[in-house]
C-alpha cells in the first residue's frame, strides 16, 4: 500500500502499537517469521479475489470479504481506520490509480483493470500487498499495461540483495517501464513495512537524489509497489481527499510484494503461489 496522502517517507504508527519506532528496521529471525504469517494472510486473500472477481460485483463485495477472510486467520485489516481510511482494502478501478475507497455504488464491469490493495496485522507485524486484475477482456493497452507492471515489479525484486542499493531497485523497474512505452508514477513510493504499515526507507520506483541511496542489509523489509500510467504520470486527489486518479483520465496499473532482503537475495513473503 502507497503512503497515505501527503505522508510520504513518514513511518507511522501500527493498530494499537502504543510506542512508535524510527528508522530503518532489521528484523530478527522471530520477527520475520511473524511477518511471513501475516504476509501469507495477505497473500491468501488477494489469491480469493482474484478468483473470484466478477462483473457485476461492486467493490465493497470484495471489501467484505477481505475483512472476513483477514480476521478468520487470526489477524486485522491493516488499513482499516489507518489515518481514517475507512476500507479493509484500497479498490481502484481504470484511472483510479491509488487509495480507492471500497462502495456498493461501485459495480465492477468487464473489461475494468481493477488494482486491490490490503494488508494483515497480527502479533504486532503488518504483511503488504497489491495485484491488478483484468476483469473479462480488456483492451490490448490495458493487458500490456498489466503484464508490465507486474514484470516491473520483479525486475526491481531481482536486484534485492545485501550489500546492493534501494536506486539498483528503481533503475531496474524505470528502465522496464519505459523501455515498453509506459511511466511511473511518482507521487506516491514504495516503503518498509513490518511494525508498522509504513516505515522507513521510502522505496522509489525511478532514480532520484532526493533521498539517501539506502544500502540493503539482510532483515530489512520492503514493500516494492511500482505504479504504472499509460499517459501522463501526474495524478490528483478527488474530493474524497483519498482516490487519486490519472490526470488525463488513461489508465493505471500496480503490483505490490513485501520482500525480505536476505545475504544472498531475497524471500518474497506474500507470494501468493504458497497458498
Amino acid at each position: 500500500m502507497n503512503i497515505f496522502s501527503n505522508l510520504l517517507s513518514q513511518p507511522t504508527q501500527a493498530p494499537r502499537q502504543k510506542k512508535q519506532r524510527r528508522g530503518i528496521e532489521i528484523k530478527s529471525a522471530r520477527e520475520i517469521e511473524i511477518m511471513r504469517q501475516s504476509a501469507i494472510i495477505v497473500a491468501t486473500v488477494l489469491k480469493e479475489i482474484s478468483e473470484m472477481v466478477q462483473p457485476g460485483m461492486t467493490t465493497a463485495d470484495l471489501d467484505a470479504h477481505a475483512e472476513k477472510r483477514i480476521r478468520e486467520m487470526g489477524a486485522t485489516p491493516s488499513f482499516k481506520g489507518y489515518h481514517g481510511f475507512p476500507g479493509s482494502i484500497c479498490s481502484s478501478i481504470n484511472n483510479e490509480v491509488v487509495h480507492g475507497i471500497p462502495s456498493p455504488k461501485k459495480v465492477i464491469r468487464a473489461g475494468d483493470v481493477l488494482k486491490v490493495d490490503t494488508g494483515a496485522y497480527q502479533q504486532g507485524f503488518h504483511g503488504d500487498s497489491c495485484i491488478t486484475i483484468a476483469v473479462g477482456e480488456v483492451t490490448k493497452e490495458a493487458a500490456k499495461l498489466i503484464r508490465v507492471a507486474e514484470e516491473a515489479l520483479y525486475k526491481g525484486i531481482e536486484q534485492v540483495k545485501a550489500g546492493n542499493y534501494l536506486l539498483d531497485l528503481a533503475g531496474a523497474i524505470q528502465d522496464h517501464v519505459e523501455a515498453n512505452g509506459f511511466c511511473i508514477v511518482e507521487d506516491f513510493t514504495g516503503h518498509g513495512v513490518g511494525r508498522n504499515l509504513h516505515e522507513e526507507p521510502s522505496v522509489f520506483n525511478f532514480r532520484t537524489r532526493e533521498m539517501p541511496n539506502v544500502k540493503l542489509r539482510a532483515g530489512m523489509t520492503l514493500a516494492i509497489e511500482p505504479i504504472l500510467n499509460a499517459g501522463s504520470r501526474f495524478t490528483r486527489t478527488l474530493s474524497d481527499r483519498w482516490t487519486a486518479v490519472t490526470v488525463d483520465n488513461s489508465l493505471s496499473a500496480q503490483f505490490e510484494h513485501t520482500v525480505l532482503v536476505t545475504d544472498t537475495g531475497y524471500e518474497i513473503l506474500t507470494d501468493r503461489s504458497k497458498v
